[in-house]
């Protein structure tokens, strides 16, 4: 409006300035002329110039009277000149005219589309789709068939944007959408919900199968790597669905069920999953929890368990693996596999990791101080190998807590390892500079770390507790054993076995060059000044509780 307003202000001072400058010109030339004409007949006259003489011209000199005519005749050129500006104004004004409504048209157009589009991506926005829902649910209750709503979310995708920056996590989401909407039919619409949430309405279908064989497509559309700032990232999502009318008769409902099947099959690692009513009860805890984990992450209501790992040589305790555990007030003493994953999704992993890091090393400097001279193990996610930021927090705690590096050993996966190897990599390796060792947990059930183990700095190979257990029974698994312990010292690293439940297997493993034990034989997880006090009793005895933290 205000741009508007300038130019038609800017036309009437143009146009004001044209008529002024001919009007004036004209009674210029007419009055010049008549004083020019009406001095030279007086002098002619006369011989000489003045009043009298000038008076006399104009009253005797035919020609004078024709030059007062001019003031006349130059008014009459005004007029037609100001004819001939009308015209132009009208040329003018019409040109600003369309002008103007084509601007005002095309910003009417863009806040229309603002309104109702996502800036990034292009895809209709929660606003839209959920416009789109309520013509699919009018027509599908008029013509009584179904229509299906589809709530997709990255997983991991905090992890993407903390590591590599916001502006890589929108190029990501931006190659994502492209995906996605060419994976659909033309009838069928794909938004943005926000974040990394996507929504897919499928206006007709014939039964709820076919929102189940979209959602399958939707997952393999995303199987191909994306390529982000020269990173190569595999990206999974995770998929729920809602159908009208089995799921719900209204447009929110749909859409709020499907919300609660998405986070169901996020937990379950289902890959997509339809609604069923059991899932409103888990979807009012889940949201229940997410608010109190954080809480206690603030205000110490996590503690952590130590689980004992015996030196085979000495058997003595030569470390402890930390397991955090969450004290809920109301549900009791939670295990990881009950928050780990609520923690990944809500983004709460990284405060969670730093409260071990530093609680772990805490305990540790003191069961040190009280005599036991023993490392701790720390586990590390696949988002915290990547996090750029996780060696600094390391040396400000280590220091903090005056604890020798060479005590700490992380224990990490071959998923995590092979979730982003060369980040991995650089993390791991910063790591090992300031003097932390490196342990690859649950060594033999991956896949590929035997490709990357030689450029790893890791010291320690951790057996599976999947072969350990049979291992007196399945010569397999003792096949597996023998050779993971025979690799592990031809490469110049120490051997921990795991899941280690009776003597027989302890000395079995023993023989065959193992370094360290853990598992139910040398004790379960136990609070930091019980496993002071279980230091005292040399060699370890096993202990009567059955089940592994």
């Amino acid at each position: 409006m205000a741009n508007q307003t300038e130019i038609l202000s800017g036309t009437r001072r143009l146009l004001k300035g044209k008529v002024s400058k001919h009007a004036i010109i004209g009674l210029l030339i007419s009055v010049g002329c008549i004083l020019l004409a009406t001095t030279l007949a007086g002098y002619i006259e006369s011989g000489s110039i003045n009043l009298n003489s000038m008076v006399y011209a104009q009253k005797t000199n035919f020609a004078l009277w024709i030059l007062d005519l001019m003031p006349f005749l130059f008014t009459l050129w005004g007029q037609y000149a100001s004819s001939v500006m009308a015209n132009e104004i009208s040329v003018v004004i019409m040109d600003q005219t369309s002008d103007l409504r084509a601007e005002a048209d095309a910003i009417e157009y863009k806040a229309n589309y603002q309104a109702t589009h996502d800036i990034l991506t292009g895809l209709p926005n929660r606003v839209l789709v959920f416009d789109r829902m309520l013509q699919a649910h009018s027509s599908a209750k008029r013509d009584e068939r179904p229509f299906a709503v589809l709530v997709m979310d990255l997983d991991h995708f905090k992890e993407i944007n903390d590591t590599l920056g916001h502006y890589n996590g929108d190029r990501l989401l931006k190659q994502v959408a492209a995906r996605l909407k060419d994976t659909v039919r033309d009838i069928d619409t794909v938004g943005r919900l926000g974040g990394d949430e996507f929504a897919v309405l499928l206006p007709t279908i014939s039964a709820p199968e076919d929102a189940e064989d979209v959602a399958k497509k939707l997952l393999e559309a995303l199987e191909p790597q994306f390529q982000v700032h020269g990173i190569n990232l595999d990206v999974t999502a995770s998929i729920g669905i809602a159908v009208y009318p089995e799921h719900g008769d209204d447009v929110d409902t749909l859409l709020q069920r499907a919300d609660v099947a998405m986070y169901s099959t996020k937990n379950a690692r289902t890959g997509y999953g339809q609604y069923c009513p059991a899932l409103d009860a888990n979807s009012k805890r889940r949201l229940s929890l997410s608010g109190e984990l954080r809480q206690s992450i603030e205000t110490g209501g996590l503690i952590l368990h130590y689980q004992p790992k015996v030196n085979l040589r000495t058997e003595r305790i030569s470390g402890a693996e930390a397991l955090v555990r969450w004290q809920h007030p109301e549900h009791g003493l939670m295990f990881p596999d009950e928050f780990i994953p609520l923690a990944e999704r809500t983004g709460l992993i990284r405060p969670l990791t730093i409260w071990v890091i530093e609680q772990g090393l805490k305990d540790c400097a003191y069961w040190n101080a009280m005599g036991l001279n023993a490392g701790i193990s720390l586990n590390i996610s696949a988002r915290d190998l990547i996090d750029p930021q996780l060696p600094e927090s390391f040396a400000i705690f280590l220091k903090t807590h005056a604890v020798d590096p060479s005590l700490v050993v992380l224990e990490i996966t071959e998923s995590a390892i092979m979730a982003d190897p060369q980040r991995a990599l650089d993390v791991l390796n910063r790591l090992n500079a300031i003097g932390i060792k490196m342990s690859v947990d649950d060594f033999g059930t991956g896949y590929s770390s035997l490709a990357y183990l030689k450029q790893l700095p890791v010291s320690e190979i951790k057996i599976d507790k999947s072969f350990v257990m049979e291992m007196l029974q399945d010569e397999n698994d003792a096949v597996i054993v023998r050779a993971t312990i025979d690799l592990a010292h031809n490469l110049g690293m120490s051997v921990v076995a795991e899941g280690v439940q009776d003597r027989a297997t302890s000395d079995q493993l023993k023989r065959l060059g193992c370094d360290v034990i853990q598992g139910q034989f040398t004790g379960m997880p136990m609070e930091r000044d019980e496993l002071i006090g279980r230091s005292t009793r040399e060699p370890a005895q096993p202990s009567i509780v059955s089940a592994e933290g």
